[in-house]
């Protein structure tokens, strides 16, 4: 399910808890608090590596590029 970047390195549930509150300004509310909760649920590496690299560099991202972000960790988080 790798489809972000090509990053090798696994994120802590810490990290990327790190990463999104960075972006929680820039995110949703509604899917900051439920990633927030996905990551209480002890996700898979792969899905914390996933969620990690969607969330970098959010804020930098175009309006375009932020709505397609949303739509994968709203896939993942629900799934």
């Amino acid at each position: 399910m790798k489809q972000m970047g090509s990053c090798n390195i696994d994120h802590t549930v810490e990290d990327t808890r790190k990463k999104l509150e960075g972006q929680k300004d820039y995110l949703p509310g509604k899917l900051y608090a439920e990633s927030n909760s996905f990551l209480n649920e002890s996700p898979s590496q792969e899905e914390l590596n996933e969620l990690f690299h969607l969330l970098k560099k959010y804020d930098l991202s175009s309006v375009k590029e932020q709505e397609e972000r949303n739509s994968k960790i709203k896939e993942l988080v629900d799934s």
